[in-house]
């Protein structure tokens, strides 16, 4: 059986593992957070294979995160990469914003209903932040934050029988 190397032995200098600790305490997702942990065990000198079962990954992707990390000695480069996709749309548009436009009555702001409709709440919100949002999209967040959003009930009037309906000017006396 091989004997295991020392941090040392593997690359690893001796201000890695303060770097290591203060990524750690800075870290806010937890994907990062466990590369950064696995490398820093590996400092300490806890062999991989130990380190891969603690966190119940395999040893390749622990030696991975180790071979990244002993290239750049930073902890940067275990960081995820920028994600590519579309950006977010309207991110001034946040949930907090949304309720307190939800607390104020439309009448009250100038339009004709006393009632917000999604349409209605979008258009108040592009004219209030400036960006564009989509009915569907504010549908989506709305949705997602536990909101019902329910549709317009319009009330049709019955025609009066006995009304007389104008069709212009009558010349009866």
């Amino acid at each position: 059986m091989r004997k295991p190397r020392s941090p040392s032995e593997l690359g690893f200098d001796r201000y890695d593992k303060r770097r290591l600790q203060k990524a750690i305490e800075a870290s806010t997702e937890k994907r990062v957070y466990i590369r950064l942990q696995s490398v820093l065990l590996v400092v300490k000198g806890l062999e991989v294979p130990k380190v891969a079962q603690l966190y119940a990954i395999s040893k390749r992707i622990v030696y991975r995160w180790v071979e990244t990390y002993l290239q750049h000695h930073h902890p940067s480069s275990l960081l995820d990469a920028p994600k590519s996709g579309r950006p977010l749309v309207a991110p001034a548009i946040t949930p907090g914003r949304i309720l307190g436009v939800l607390d104020q009555n439309p009448f009250s702001l100038g339009y004709r209903y006393n009632v917000w409709t999604v349409a209605l709440l979008a258009q108040h919100l592009n004219k209030l932040y400036g960006c564009g949002i989509s009915r569907y999209t504010l549908y989506r967040r709305m949705k997602a934050m536990g909101l019902e959003c329910k549709r317009p009930r319009y009330i049709y009037e019955e025609k009066e029988v006995n009304r007389i309906q104008k069709k212009g000017r009558s010349f009866e006396g």
